[in-house]
């Protein structure tokens, strides 16, 4: 079973610095890949639906892999797991920076994601386990603001490494910090959660391919082959829940969702939060560069001001949240999060840039009310035996409304541009395919209010 002792502060302390300099990777990742985008369709002669598979492969890759990976961490160890995830993450990473063709650089992406999944299905649940529940919001904040310090710093090293160098040698750059991370926690964090058991291997392959063909075909949903794909997968999906609702030793515990409303309503204001938002830096990377004509540099400098905000304030509102119930925290952040989404679904060709970075700087702030708080919820509505299950629902949760986010503005572009290459003849088709995929998410964050408020009175 998991350890049940009380950890020193300088234990403690060892284990957050160790997992908050893990956290910060996969956001810099994901933020420099983002402003590069559109410099890696034009290397790769690619379509801006093609080119944000760079992003979706690699969320699809971990969200397929994360509750296998959290069962695995559960039976064998989540620092074995955690460890080996950050290893094989730097690993892939550098094969993405010799990708010699889109092709490929998607491939080394999906597995790149698969290797993270073995960090998102454990770091929360480590934290967790180490911090008391008077103490989890501060951590989980301090955690969170380096996720958001990644996101931050990434925009503004991935445009100059990509200006300057070339879009290859961000890959190479995280490839130092994720051997450094493997490092830190490996050498850092002495302890081991297990509790055994075994890994129920045809429920696990149905849940991954299950994943895999509902994003792949939502992401196609206009194609006759993509709605076939998405009916499939979501078929599969029902099975699996009813398959896991039902087994006495489930891969994972789905009666969590209909017995904790805490738990559950949580889950579910983060899927709809990232499904809403996840898109934005995406969105604004091609309006940027192309509508206004500016280079991924200067981009990445204007992108940075939103997750340079929530890096900041995360720790407070995280902290915050052990005393005010982080329902009314997440659902202000959620409120104010809707407000700048609609903002930008009104953007023009002579959109003041101070405009566009006072919004992200607001929405920086709603950001930072929704998600330590929010996460605060999920971890402590739950025993310690689901620690595993709760991290490994909340990071699905994020995963998917990620790709779904990414997949909804794909699907936006596909209807109003097709499946061309971005050019100056279709930009007014572009920024008409960035407004209405800002509205869209408008309207989905403002649900999201509801679903935050819902949880319960307590929390």
């Amino acid at each position: 079973m998991f350890q049940q002792k009380i950890y020193t502060r300088v234990q403690k302390r060892t284990v957050l610095a160790a997992s908050a300099f893990s956290s910060f990777i996969t956001p810099f990742m994901g933020s420099s890949v983002t402003v590069a985008l559109p410099t890696i369709a034009r290397d790769f002669n690619a379509n801006a639906t093609s080119a944000a598979w760079t992003i979706t492969g690699f969320m699809l890759g971990a969200a397929m892999f994360l509750i296998p990976f959290g069962k695995i961490a559960d039976i064998y160890g989540r620092k074995r797991v955690y460890v080996a995830g950050c290893f094989f993450s730097a690993i892939f990473v550098i094969a993405c920076g010799f990708a010699p063709s889109l092709f490929f650089l998607l491939l080394f992406r999906f597995l790149h994601g698969v290797s993270c999944a073995c960090i998102f299905s454990t770091g929360g649940a480590i934290l967790a386990s180490v911090y008391p529940p008077q103490e989890r919001g501060k951590a989980f904040g301090i955690n969170v603001a380096f996720i958001y310090l990644g996101g931050s710093v990434g925009p503004f090293i991935g445009g100059i490494l990509t200006q300057y160098l070339s879009w290859r040698s961000i890959f190479f750059f995280a490839a130092i910090m994720a051997f450094s991370a493997s490092f830190m926690v490996h050498k850092f964090i002495k302890d081991e959660w297990k509790q055994g058991g075994r890994l129920d291997i045809k429920a696990s392959a149905l849940c991954a391919i299950s994943l895999a063909f509902s994003i792949y075909g939502f992401s196609f949903i206009t194609d006759k082959n993509g709605i076939i794909s998405f009916v499939i997968g979501l078929i599969g999906l029902i099975i699996f829940i009813l398959w896991q609702a039902k087994t006495p030793i489930p891969i994972f515990p789905i009666k969590l969702f209909s017995k904790n409303l805490t738990f559950a309503m949580s889950n579910l204001a983060a899927f709809i939060n990232y499904c809403a938002t996840a898109a934005i830096a995406f969105l604004l990377a091609y309006y940027l560069q192309y509508i206004r004509g500016l280079n991924a540099n200067i981009s990445g400098i204007i992108l940075v001001s939103q997750p340079l905000v929530m890096a900041f304030l995360s720790p407070f509102m995280g902290k915050l949240s052990d005393k005010v119930a982080p329902r009314i925290l997440a659902s202000w952040g959620m409120f104010i999060i809707t407000i700048g989404l609609g903002y930008y679904s009104f953007l023009s060709e002579t959109t003041p840039f101070y405009l566009i970075i006072i919004t992200l700087i607001f929405m920086g702030l709603g950001f930072a009310l929704f998600s330590s708080p929010n996460t605060n919820a999920v971890m402590t509505s739950v025993s310690q035996r689901y620690f595993g299950a709760a991290n490994t629902a909340l990071s699905l949760m994020r995963l998917t409304g990620q790709m779904l986010s990414i997949a909804i503005a794909q699907v936006v572009f596909a209807i109003i541009i097709g499946h061309i290459q971005i050019t100056y003849e279709v930009h007014a088709s572009l920024l008409k395919s960035i407004k209405y995929s800002f509205a869209s998410f408008a309207v989905l964050c403002a649900f999201g209010i509801w679903a935050s408020l819902a949880r319960g009175k307590r929390r």
